[in-house]
């Protein structure tokens, strides 16, 4: 590429700056909450008015019977598709639509998209509607600037991701949507810094465990036998024993930030005795003794760890607590199980977007992995996609944060960043 094309593309971007904050608030603007699934429909339309007046092929697709799909909270997903001049790879900029709760501790409007001091704020600024509207304005200025390039151009927002990503990516990747075939790269844009390029992911196991009792009248706990007893002391043993290996167990994976380099745990949530009424209810909790305690686990584990033996660790800790307390029983139950990924710097897509980084920022990246999952273990795993990373702009850190923000310039430079890669990949020959 001359440097006079070069200085065009980004030039390209630069006058779009304004109308990437503009497209920034508007996406955030529709509070796409997971849970429970809200404005799915809302954004794949106002993603689909938009691609389409860029001359994008778009097709809307709901997942019919995946997880959380219904009639009321509808999973819909957008795939955009711009065809080059001629044959060639494809290219796939996949950002997820869904966002999580507020909770509490906010300064700003959480859906206003307000912009001060150089950042756009709001739920989903960095996780992930900055990267999805800086993919949207890197699309459009490459068309503008190359509209002979080869090959195509593809730009999916997807639901659930927050959640699992069956209603989203893993439903396209079982339809064929993430095949070699069909897709050769695909780029992610999650917030891992603009100069960082993301490998992958540590893996992760659910599980709920149920504690088990004996109901009885609450002024006669002795005619009983408290579950919720029962599951203190699991946690104890988690406490005592578990947690303290766990810290232990250290990765070579480049994972960020630095205390995700180890095993974790964390105990999602528990659940014991007598449901919690509706919030108009005034009376009084009934005086029973609990049968029942369940707790749901999140188990991220390394690369190097086997989950056969992740899953024992767990049987180890309730068996040991059996074998000290009286009439303790329990269950487990698998709720979600996904093997740690990691793409070889030595795949092109890696490649491409490290001399882009290079070339548009003046530093070699920094090769890192994420603490949490994302969708590229469904291209991974049911896409049979070996060749995708996350790179996109904005702060990890601040994703599920109260005033999560995207800074305005990181989009731009990530932006950049991007449309360099197209045109090393889309555009034959390279340069003019």
């Amino acid at each position: 590429m001359t440097d006079t094309m070069a200085d065009r593309l980004s030039r390209a971007i630069d006058q779009r700056k304004s109308e990437l904050v503009t497209l920034t608030q508007e996406l955030i603007r529709i509070p796409t909450l997971n849970p429970p699934g809200d404005n799915y429909l809302e954004i794949c339309e106002y993603l689909k008015d938009r691609l389409e007046k860029s001359g994008f092929k778009t097709e809307l697709v709901r997942a019919f019977g995946s997880p959380g799909d219904s009639d009321q909270y509808p999973r819909w997903n957008i795939v955009a598709r711009k065809e080059g001049a001629r044959a060639g790879e494809c290219v796939h900029f996949n950002s997820h639509t869904d966002v999580v709760e507020v909770g509490r501790g906010w300064t700003f409007d959480p859906f206003g998209g307000d912009v001060h001091d150089g950042k756009v704020y709001g739920r989903g600024a960095c996780d992930m509607k900055g990267g999805l509207a800086a993919s949207i304005i890197v699309a459009e200025a490459f068309i503008e600037v190359y509209p002979d390039f080869a090959g195509a151009i593809e730009i999916s927002g997807t639901a659930d991701e927050e959640s699992g990503g069956f209603g989203g990516v893993a439903y396209l990747a079982e339809k064929g949507f993430f095949t070699p075939e069909r897709v050769q790269h695909v780029i992610i844009p999650e917030p891992l810094n603009k100069d960082r390029i993301c490998l992958g992911h540590r893996g992760v196991w659910w599980a709920e465990i149920e504690t088990f009792g004996e109901i009885a009248h609450g002024s006669m706990p002795f005619l009983g036998d408290c579950a919720v007893r029962h599951m203190g002391a699991v946690v104890q043993e988690m406490e005592d024993t578990l947690y303290p290996a766990l810290a232990q167990k250290r990765t070579d994976m480049p994972v960020v930030p630095d205390g995700a380099k180890q095993s974790t745990l964390n105990i999602n949530s528990m659940h014991g005795g007598q449901a919690e009424q509706a919030a108009d209810y005034t009376g009084l909790p009934s005086p029973v003794v609990p049968d029942s305690c369940r707790i749901v686990i999140d188990r991220r584990f390394l690369i190097e760890e086997d989950i056969d033996a992740v899953q024992e660790e767990i049987t180890s800790v309730l068996e040991t607590v059996k074998s000290v307390r009286d009439n303790f029983s329990y269950d487990m139950r698998e709720m979600h199980r996904v093997l740690p990924t990691m793409t070889e710097k030595s795949s092109p897509v890696v490649q491409t977007v490290a001399r882009a980084i290079k070339d548009v920022l003046g530093k070699e990246p920094e090769y890192v992995v994420s603490p949490g999952t994302y969708d590229q273990k469904h291209i991974d795993r049911i896409g049979k996609l070996k060749n995708c990373i996350a790179y996109g702009p904005g702060i990890l850190d601040l994703a599920h944060k109260p005033d999560e923000y995207v800074g305005i310039d990181d989009m731009v430079d990530s932006a950049k960043v991007m449309a360099r890669t197209l045109v090393e990949l889309l555009v034959e020959p390279l340069g003019d």
